[in-house]
């Protein structure tokens, strides 16, 4: 046992420095280890997410403390983005689970390509669309509802795309909505007793430290550097969700 907590630390730990870095919880790659560890799927994806929470409120207030959160767009994402992982939850059953996972992993694979390969001009918006972050806020929590995961890999290109937010200021942003997400759906999970307590234990005591230290870091990436880190992660995640559906 103690071997697994040292795992849920260690690994919690990596995932929080990189996710804060880049505004992304990550927990995508985090969960396939909880899987491990836990051996119970569904108590593996209550405390993962649970651990998603807490690493993204860490990361959340030391960008907040920086300056780096858009709390307009905040204000206008988080609502929707909770209605639709709700709803998400609820329906989630009526879609085929391998469909959805190749379906994220094709959207987050177009937008790593395209923030890695895209020419980087100035995309950032003095007045950031406030519709667009509604819309992709729902219809984002929508699919992590269903899919069982908080989605700021989809979130971030959003921002950055869509919304028209600096890459720094997009970072912080989508810490303060996942970690919104990521409370709501512990809270389900809490309720249906499909969590590990241990393996939370251990985790949150990797991932809160990890998140902060790699917030601290974002302020000295340049924009292009964050971009290309981003595209990077976007890749890798969608990888992870490839190879989850080809083991189906």
């Amino acid at each position: 046992m103690a071997w697994q907590l040292a795992a849920a630390f260690a690994g919690a730990f990596v995932a929080g420095v990189l996710g804060g870095a880049m505004g992304l919880v990550l927990g995508t790659l985090r969960l396939p280890l909880i899987v491990l560890l836990s051996g119970s799927p569904a108590a593996a994806a209550g405390t993962n997410i649970a651990i998603s929470a807490a690493a993204a409120a860490s990361g959340a207030l030391a960008h907040a403390r920086a300056g780096r959160v858009s709390w307009r767009v905040v204000r206008w994402m988080t609502p929707p983005s909770v209605a639709g992982a709700v709803a998400g939850a609820l329906l989630g059953n009526r879609v085929p689970e391998g469909a959805l996972l190749a379906a994220i992993a094709a959207v987050l694979a177009w937008n790593g390509v395209d923030l890695l390969f895209r020419p980087i001009r100035g995309r950032a918006l003095e007045r950031p669309r406030l519709l667009p972050a509604a819309g992709f806020g729902f219809a984002i929590g929508v699919v992590g509802g269903a899919a069982g995961v908080i989605l700021g890999t989809l979130r971030m290109p959003a921002l950055l795309r869509a919304v028209g937010l600096r890459a720094q200021e997009a970072v912080g942003t989508n810490l303060v909505v996942g970690f919104a997400l990521g409370l709501f759906a512990f809270a389900t999970y809490a309720a249906r007793l499909q969590v590990e307590w241990g393996l939370l234990a251990a985790g949150l005591a990797g991932a809160l430290p990890g998140a902060w230290l790699g917030a601290r870091m974002t302020g000295r990436f340049s924009e292009v550097t964050l971009r290309r880190a981003i595209g990077v992660s976007l890749l890798v995640v969608a990888a992870a969700f490839a190879v989850e559906v080809a083991l189906r």
